[in-house]
């Protein structure tokens, strides 16, 4: 489990990271900010579109962002907007965490009140997630498969 300095970290950055949301229509900032095992923090804000489905919560732009890095072991993530109690993940964010992060501790925080911090487990969040076989493990493909 991630040492309460971590917490802090952790909702902080997803504070810096609240800032830089694109949410022109419902105006609705939130931020995520996830941490590896090896102690890196990489964020993600929500961003909107006209055509609400496409928009992305910040959950998964900090998730997408950190895959597309070649991260894969995450020990918490952190989520804030300026909601009472904080923003809970939505169902989208709860079957990607459960995938990808399948063992981090999820921190939530009203980022109007950032030092009150609910956590949860991933599994508390979502208890069944739809799951598939794999055939092997999610790796990014290997530099060396340049054309």
């Amino acid at each position: 489990m991630p040492k309460g300095n971590n917490r802090r970290l952790l909702v902080s950055a997803a504070l810096r990271a609240q800032q830089r949301a694109v949410a022109p229509y419902s105006n609705f900032h939130a931020g995520a900010a996830l941490m590896t095992v090896a102690g890196r923090i990489i964020t993600g804000a929500n961003v909107e579109s006209a055509s609400y489905g496409l928009s992305c919560c910040a959950e998964r732009v900090a998730l997408f962002n950190a895959l597309t890095q070649a991260e894969r072991d995450f020990i918490a993530v952190a989520v804030v907007a300026a909601t009472a109690g904080g923003p809970m993940p939505c169902g989208a964010c709860r079957q990607l965490l459960a995938e990808y992060a399948p063992q981090a501790t999820v921190w939530i925080a009203d980022s109007r009140k950032p030092k009150r911090i609910r956590q949860f487990s991933v599994a508390q969040l979502l208890p069944k997630p739809f799951v598939l076989a794999r055939v092997g493990p999610v790796r990014p493909r290997a530099a060396a498969q340049s054309r």
